[in-house]
């Protein structure tokens, strides 16, 4: 833009020159160079005016290592030929630029290309998912400009398409079917068949059946007894507790650790909800899909740096509010719990101990509380020591790779009688439930 203002008036200047010197020839020379700057400025805003994107993608969810095929068709709808327009399909940088990367792409995602009047061109690639994640394809940024190359023109188009992509399950071999636990068996503070203050259902009066047990309404209704059928008091299920704060994890292990906990919370979130039992996720990460822009995919802009800032997700998340799925039973519960360790991110927000001072009010009791955590401060020790003081059933799946670190977070842990279980590689995962398991 500058560049050509500067053009602009350096051909005044000169026509005024011809001007006063009585210069015909510079003067008719300034005429037609000026007469062709401004239809050049007018073309160029011609042509973006008359293009129009949409696009085509044949997956809004996957799994690790499926391939999306991303089809941009960019029309022109003018009675002129658009000479040049460079068209460029947004992907997330960081997923791209990440060691190793989050995204592969195949094909050609920037073209440069001549579109004559009432035709089209397009770009056609492929996206390979070699990470979970909540993933952003597009908007289209659409760049033309006048035939000098001094005045251009950018548009974003085409609004973007979001790919979820779920995390890795693996299936855990050693459960303990005849306990029914999902980690082995945990002694309970109190062993009650049948807990009173949850009532499943009503059936008919039995003999013997006591008078606190007499369910009047249903009586009164249909003039026979009934009695109440309270559901039976166990522990069974899991809510699983994933620590996601940044500094849990240190860099130098990044991204491996954290992929890891995820993969470690999807597969036991899967083998508690395949044996039937209720299963919850509570998380201090980051929602990907809070950070999602809204509008700005139709405007047009003087820079690319301004266009391309407005392509992207918006890099800041104020929002500080854990993230819950409610520990209950269900067939869409485990896709809940799937679709959210999707799109968790890391975050310097909540730490653990601020998540669970926060949340434990929504943790049944009749479910084993099982923590992953990347590093394990004093505090953390402590809050999940009071959690077991409290009656609740504990257990720490820890993701650490150094001898020391482990050393320090296991001591604290057993130094609060929490059952513990080491995960140094993925390898080992499978075989997680079937560790030995240490009774309080």
């Amino acid at each position: 833009m500058r560049t050509w203002f500067k053009w602009l008036f350096g051909v005044l200047f000169l026509l005024a020159f011809a001007l006063v010197f009585q210069l015909g020839l510079l003067a008719y020379a300034m005429y037609v160079l000026l007469a062709l700057l401004l239809l050049s400025r007018w073309l160029a805003h011609l042509w973006m005016e008359n293009l129009s994107a949409t696009r085509k993608c044949d997956k809004v969810a996957a799994q690790v290592g499926d391939s999306a095929t991303v089809q941009v068709t960019v029309r022109n709808s003018g009675k002129l030929p658009v000479v040049w327009v460079l068209l460029e399909d947004q992907l997330p940088r960081s997923a791209l630029q990440q060691r190793p990367p989050r995204l592969n792409v195949d094909g050609k995602r920037l073209k440069i290309s001549l579109i004559r009047p009432q035709d089209h061109t397009r770009l056609r690639y492929d996206v390979r998912f070699d990470m979970r994640g909540y993933y952003q394809i597009g908007p289209l940024l659409m760049e033309s400009g006048d035939l000098f190359g001094l005045h251009r023109r950018y548009r974003i188009a085409a609004e973007p398409h979001y790919v979820i992509v779920y995390p890795k399950v693996v299936p855990l071999q050693g459960y303990d079917l005849a306990s029914r636990r999902p980690i082995g068996e945990v002694r309970m503070m109190h062993r009650l068949y049948e807990d009173p203050t949850r009532i499943a259902g009503v059936r008919g009066y039995l003999a013997g059946d006591p008078l606190n047990r007499i369910h009047w309404r249903a009586t009164a209704r249909t003039g026979e007894l009934h009695s109440k059928i309270y559901e039976p008091s166990t522990i069974a299920g899991a809510t699983i507790l994933l620590d996601f704060h940044k500094g849990s994890y240190h860099k130098r292990g990044e991204p491996y650790r954290s992929e890891m906990a995820v993969t470690v919370a999807a597969s036991l979130a899967n083998a508690v909800y395949q044996m039937g039992q209720q299963v919850g996720l509570i998380t201090n990460g980051r929602d990907t899909a809070d950070r999602i822009r809204q509008e700005g995919w139709d405007k047009e802009f003087r820079t690319r740096v301004a266009a391309q800032a407005t392509t992207g997700m918006q890099e800041e998340n104020d929002r500080l509010q854990p993230l819950v799925v409610p520990t209950r039973r269900g067939p869409e519960q485990l896709m809940r719990i799937l679709e959210m360790l999707a799109r968790v991110e890391l975050t310097d927000g909540f730490n653990f101990e601020q998540l669970l001072e926060e949340t434990i009010s929504r943790m049944p009791r009749d479910a084993t509380v099982i923590a992953i955590l990347g590093d394990v401060p004093p505090e953390t020790a402590l809050i999940l020591g009071s959690l077991r003081h409290r009656g609740y059933a504990v257990t720490a799946v820890l993701i650490v790779f150094e001898e020391k670190p482990l050393e320090e977070a296991y001591g604290r842990l057993r130094a609060e009688h929490i059952d513990v279980r080491v995960l140094r590689d993925e390898a080992e995962l499978p075989v997680l439930c079937r560790q030995q398991v240490l009774r309080g």
